[in-house]
């Protein structure tokens, strides 16, 4: 085996959100594939799904993988991860890898808003708005179908915008019902989707700024493929801001990196104790045929569905 080959190790990360599912594979610093799928209710099957997908296009067997580390909402239902790892620390590695010089991270989620400050490569404090959906991907879904345009549109249409309207309720319903005000009075739905940007983000820089702001700034997380919502940001911060070529996969390259990490610690012959008791077999848990006969009741149970 020549030196080339001892350097060779493959690791996954894999982060599944509430929203989204990513996954990443590596050779060390070397991004083989990563993939990028809607969750669904079944963590189990989403995780199986998205590691066939990432093997397949890194063209490797599952027996190929050196470490697994699994991170983001249900980082717990990854039955093959060798390791857990929270979603704030392998954002934080992902995006220092991409960019050395971020101080501050914004990741903006399908249900949550984080801010993460970076201090020497290290994380050195954050802060998480998890009890209210305003400046998630959740709150911009509901206000598109108030407004009657894709998710897709509302950034870019914003920022067609010359007078934003003036939103002062964030709390979900209650900004739904502000949106439909404005647009009962006549206001062009331009300048109520740049009203809201505006409005989410004031809050998202009051979250983030008690951990003391610093650049250069990373926006990650959904939040970023918004157009509006990163313009909203940046004139608001008023600070250099650095947006992943790909950025809902930042936690999930940081977990393979740290996977990474942790196989060199392990080395060989306790990779090969790993790869054995490795549960595969568990991945496919949530069967079709398992879920319908979960489904159905026996002897000792009652249906109640109509």
């Amino acid at each position: 085996m020549d030196a080339d080959e001892e350097q060779t190790m493959f690791c996954a990360g894999i982060d599944i959100g509430s929203t989204i599912t990513k996954i990443v594979i590596a050779n060390r610093n070397e991004v083989l594939a990563s993939v990028v799928q809607r969750t669904g209710a079944q963590h189990r099957r989403r995780a199986h799904r998205v590691m066939e997908d990432a093997l397949t296009q890194a063209g490797l067997a599952t027996s190929d993988l050196d470490y697994i580390v699994a991170t983001g909402y249900g980082r717990i239902n990854v039955p093959f991860a060798d390791a857990q790892i929270t979603e704030i620390t392998c954002h934080m590695r992902g995006v220092s890898w991409l960019d050395p010089d971020v101080r501050t991270i914004i990741d903006i989620g399908g249900q949550d808003c984080k801010g993460i400050k970076v201090k020497d490569g290290r994380l050195d404090d954050f802060i998480m708005n998890d009890k209210c959906a305003a400046g998630t991907g959740r709150f911009f879904e509901i206000i598109a179908k108030v407004l009657g345009i894709d998710l897709e549109e509302i950034g870019p249409l914003s920022l067609t915008s010359k007078n934003p309207a003036e939103i002062s309720n964030l709390c979900t319903v209650f900004a739904e019902q502000e949106a439909l005000s404005r647009l009962s009075e006549g206001v062009p739905i331009a300048d109520v989707a740049a009203g809201i940007h505006r409005a989410n983000a004031s809050r998202i820089y009051g979250m983030v700024r008690k951990i003391k702001i610093e650049e250069t700034v990373a926006i990650t997380g959904g939040g970023a493929k918004n157009s509006g919502l990163c313009h909203s940001l940046q004139e608001r911060l008023q600070l250099p801001v650095f947006i992943p070529p790909e950025p809902l996969i930042t936690g999930a390259l940081g977990a393979a990196l740290i996977a990474g990490e942790k196989a060199a610690r392990v080395g060989g012959p306790g990779l090969a104790a790993l790869k054995k008791h490795r549960r595969w077999d568990a991945a496919t848990f949530f069967s079709d045929s398992a879920t319908q006969a979960a489904m159905q009741p026996t002897n000792s149970q009652h249906s109640h569905m109509g």
